[in-house]
């Protein structure tokens, strides 16, 4: 019975495998042209979601912004930025040091101690935030200070 029940498991097992390839037939008839698809968006197509500091996350760490746009005269800087789903990867704070001649914004990202014994997926989603200026922000520069 062994024997049989090996044997059995081997013709099996040597049996799977992928079938030789089966001959074309010359054909006349022309050849269909190939089935084209859409492209795919990578594109996000919801605004970015809207965060504020939470002041309170572990494991801080500098968090580059790709986009900063002056709103409300000049006098608040919206910030836009790829980042991870909250609770695993909030927004802890904001730095923001003015001078004569340039704006330096800083983020800084970390894990809410809310994030404990949670399944944290791996996608990527663009936030954004508003920082008010001290004074409006005129011809001054918005410098990235993560990337500093």
């Amino acid at each position: 019975m062994t024997a049989t029940l090996l044997a059995g498991s081997l013709v099996l097992a040597t049996s799977c495998g992928t079938a030789p390839p089966v001959e074309r037939a010359a054909s006349s008839a022309p050849a269909k042209p190939p089935v084209v698809s859409k492209p795919v968006t990578t594109t996000p197509t919801k605004a970015p979601e809207p965060v504020k500091p939470t002041g309170d996350a572990i494991n801080v760490h500098k968090v580059r912004w790709t986009k900063a746009k002056p709103v409300s005269k000049g006098k608040k800087i919206q910030l836009t930025w790829w980042s991870g789903v909250a609770p695993c990867t909030v927004l802890d704070r904001v730095k923001v040091t003015e001078t004569s001649k340039k704006v330096t914004i800083t983020l800084y990202e970390g894990t809410s101690p809310k994030a404990r014994n949670v399944s944290c997926i791996m996608i990527a989603i663009e936030k954004t935030t508003t920082v008010t200026l001290k004074k409006a922000l005129g011809k001054r520069k918005v410098v990235d200070g993560a990337k500093a």
